[in-house]
């Protein structure tokens, strides 16, 4: 993880992904922008998971398993069983674009840093990301004096991004409330190469919402759940945990062709 930029001090704090994220400012990034590259995810090919927020869990359901982890309960998308080893992408730096992609990704290499003394955030560029260039860049950071169209999409999508992880934790905070999460571990049993059963490894230790407590709200609760979009965000993470094989059956492909090559 980076260190978020410090400017006189005020903004601090680590993100995932970003090498060097600095505030990105008129005198500092004029006629900077960014440019396509050859390999564009190499910058997640080793997170094996990555934050995910409550309205993505719908379109993340199918991909992947969406667990909470830490005192926090932090929702994340899991990509990979094997430390830093993101199944998703390849050798080649490219997405696979049969699952979805995070926000938490696709706002790359902007990101929104706090400036604690101000009590606001700073829009952020991450200057050592590969699609970054300082040189004709195919999208500038800067029409003349001011933003490009380019950039101020970026910080639409980026206020957007913040507007949805603050809900999430209002959503966690719900849960956390009414004692919802349970923890739970996922166990991997391959064979030997002579077809023997392998020994067991415990793969994930990871907390998830209880069904059964789910179901056990009462009334008024699974109302206001309903309501405010939370049912289906449960029910997406349940559901989304069938998907552990799903990593298992890729990481043992993945491994095969590694001991082929």
């Amino acid at each position: 993880m980076a260190k978020k930029p410090e400017k006189n001090g005020e903004v601090s704090g680590n993100v995932m992904l970003y090498e060097n994220p600095v505030p990105l400012a008129k005198n500092t990034h004029a006629g900077m922008g960014v440019s396509p590259v050859k390999n564009p995810f190499t910058f997640m090919a080793k997170s094996h998971f990555l934050p995910l927020t409550a309205p993505e869990f719908g379109s993340a359901a199918s991909s992947y398993p969406i667990i909470f982890a830490g005192d926090a309960r932090s929702p994340l998308a899991v990509m990979g069983i094997r430390s830093e080893e993101n199944l998703l992408v390849d050798g080649e730096g490219q997405f696979n674009s049969d699952f979805y992609m995070p926000a938490f990704a696709r706002r790359y290499p902007f990101v929104l840093a706090g400036d604690d003394k101000n009590d606001r955030f700073v829009v952020c560029v991450d200057e050592k990301a590969d699609c970054v260039v300082k040189k004709n860049p195919q999208r500038a950071f800067f029409d003349g004096e001011e933003l490009s169209q380019f950039t101020k999409e970026a910080f639409e999508f980026l206020q957007s991004f913040e507007n949805d992880r603050r809900a999430t934790e209002v959503m966690i905070t719900r849960f956390k409330e009414l004692d919802l999460f349970e923890p739970k571990d996922m166990h991997f049993q391959g064979n030997n190469p002579d077809g023997s059963p392998a020994e067991r490894q415990k793969i994930a230790d990871y907390f998830a919402i209880s069904e059964e407590k789910l179901k056990a709200l009462p009334d008024e609760t699974l109302r206001e759940f309903a309501d405010k979009g939370y049912m289906a965000v449960a029910y997406a993470h349940i559901l989304s945990l069938n998907n552990w094989q799903r990593l298992v059956n890729m990481t043992l492909r993945r491994a095969a062709d590694e001991q082929a090559a």
